[in-house]
């Protein structure tokens, strides 16, 4: 029987709200996903900003550095009505705010992407604020960043690491032990270009959960491959394009 992999919500349920706001994060469990997926960057005061880029200029009313500004910023930059002015109000949040959405909620996860190279206090902070016993189980730690991945398994060995990959690199199951991840997560176009990962990183027991993948017929193959799971923007169509497949 195929098994039902993990739907997890890109920034959300970001197709249809402001990608990283509390709004999106919010509309991500309603949707039904088992994760939603939020990105971090450290403030000035060493917290954590839920932002995509390390500058507010993509995506929000104001623009420079993210870590030019103090967490207490954050509540006036409106991240919502660059995506319709019919959102504007919705603000950066910080990492605490969406941990606050989504603690009543156990039946959905975080998949926390920590951007970029961390400094050591601000990433333990972040660590710590993780490790709440609320999430315990549900709770997905990853990076694209090796500096960032080796720091977080010295700190919190006891939390559910993956790596991110948007290329293969020479040893990459080497690395995954080096890192000590259970996770490696590739761009989905990898498994096509690569068409052994997946089952090389299954003989490795890591799981795979390739992103972004928003299309039936790309679901449909990563389904048949046997992923573990998928992230999409779209996850109330992923939910129920998998319920109407039985899975």
């Amino acid at each position: 029987m195929t098994q039902r992999p993990v739907v997890v919500a890109h920034r959300g349920n970001s197709s249809i709200l402001p990608p990283l706001t509390l709004a999106a994060v919010d509309a991500g469990w309603r949707a039904g996903a088992d994760f939603v997926e939020i990105d971090i960057n450290p403030t000035a005061d060493g917290d954590a900003a839920v932002i995509h880029d390390a500058t507010f200029d993509a995506t929000t009313d104001a623009t420079g550095p993210v870590a030019d500004r103090p967490a207490s910023a954050l509540a006036g930059i409106d991240a919502g009505v660059r995506f319709s002015p019919v959102y504007a109000g919705q603000h950066v949040p910080t990492l605490a705010e969406v941990l606050d959405v989504l603690r009543p909620h156990p039946e959905t996860g975080l998949v926390l992407e920590i951007k970029g190279d961390w400094p050591r206090e601000a990433l333990e902070r972040v660590l710590a604020a993780v490790a709440d016993p609320a999430f315990e189980g549900r709770m997905i730690v990853e990076s694209f960043s090796l500096p960032t991945m080796r720091l977080a398994r010295d700190l919190a060995p006891q939390l559910r690491r993956e790596l991110l990959i948007d290329a293969v690199g020479e040893d990459l199951l080497g690395l995954c032990r080096e890192l000590d991840v259970t996770g490696c997560n590739p761009d989905g176009r990898l498994l096509l270009q690569h068409p052994d990962l997946l089952a090389t990183l299954h003989d490795g027991d890591l799981t795979v959960i390739p992103w972004t993948l928003n299309e039936p017929d790309q679901w449909a193959l990563a389904v048949e491959s046997g992923v573990d799971g998928i992230v999409t923007d779209r996850p109330d169509r992923l939910v129920g394009w998998l319920q109407g497949r039985g899975l």
